[in-house]
């Protein structure tokens, strides 16, 4: 990503101002979602996991695949999802055999490719809007994938207490920390080590700031990459920031977490 891109502050009256002459078609949906923002803060007052369910059901409701990242078209969706498979599948550890947890699976964009890979039952994916994972079982009849008998379910927080210590060999999180506070982070990196398997890792991809940390509405969050290499340290976890990610057409950086003093993992 150039730098000048890393070091904005998307926050500031200024960055936004220059924003809206340069794409004045934009314009409208800002304020929708001003309007939106503005209203489901009141009314989910210090609850982030509330307030940003309720923005999925909104978004839902017009667009799965546009609920899913912003994306808004077929065409896309299809993209984003391939290119999340073919990085951990091409030398970056995923193996049939292996279980893994899909934080955040959304409607499947890279869950349907993940599910077809791996045995039957070993795919869990979980997200904290149920109108998402409605949309997620019509993916799983539309690509024929019933026989695989993937897990769903909904989650009120990040805690993973329900699942089993050491069951997972893969852990992946894509565009779910880009709309988390910091306390939402720290607690998914609290407990993911348990439930992580000898030698497992968990992948998460996070929008990158050099400069001042911020969000806009309590949608988008940008963070230094040593923020969360420090805070993931605070639980006992080895970050590593993934060079290579950045070289593909995505927007956003990615860390790797294992067990520190583990295996070295591709």
């Amino acid at each position: 990503m150039e730098p000048g891109r890393l070091s904005r502050n998307r926050r500031s009256p200024l960055h936004q101002v220059r924003y809206a002459a340069q794409h004045p078609e934009r314009v409208p949906r800002h304020l929708r979602r001003l309007a939106r923002d503005a209203w489901l803060r009141v009314r989910h007052r210090g609850d982030h996991v509330a307030y940003y369910r309720a923005v999925m059901a909104s978004d839902a409701a017009r667009s799965a695949e546009a609920a899913v990242g912003g994306v808004a078209s077929s065409e896309s969706w299809e993209r984003i999802g391939r290119m999340q498979y073919t990085y951990l599948v091409d030398g970056h550890g995923l193996r049939p055999g292996h279980r893994m947890l899909d934080i955040g699976c959304g409607n499947l964009r890279a869950g349907r490719l993940f599910i077809a890979r791996l045995e039957p039952g070993d795919y869990y994916g979980i997200d904290i809007s149920p109108h998402i994972l409605f949309a997620a079982q019509r993916t799983l009849v539309r690509e024929g994938l019933q026989h695989k008998l993937p897990h769903l379910a909904v989650v009120q927080d990040l805690t993973l207490d329900f699942l089993p210590e050491g069951h997972f060999d893969v852990v992946h999180a894509h565009s779910v920390f880009s709309h988390s506070p910091l306390p939402v982070i720290d607690e998914c990196l609290a407990h993911v080590g348990r439930i992580l398997a000898p030698g497992g890792f968990f992948d998460f991809t996070f929008d990158r700031t050099t400069g001042a940390e911020h969000h806009v509405l309590r949608e988008d969050f940008y963070y230094r990459t040593e923020t969360l290499v420090a805070l993931a340290a605070r639980h006992g976890l080895r970050a590593r920031f993934m060079e290579d990610w950045e070289k593909l057409p995505h927007g956003q950086s990615k860390i790797r977490v294992t067990h520190e003093g583990g295996p070295a993992v591709p």
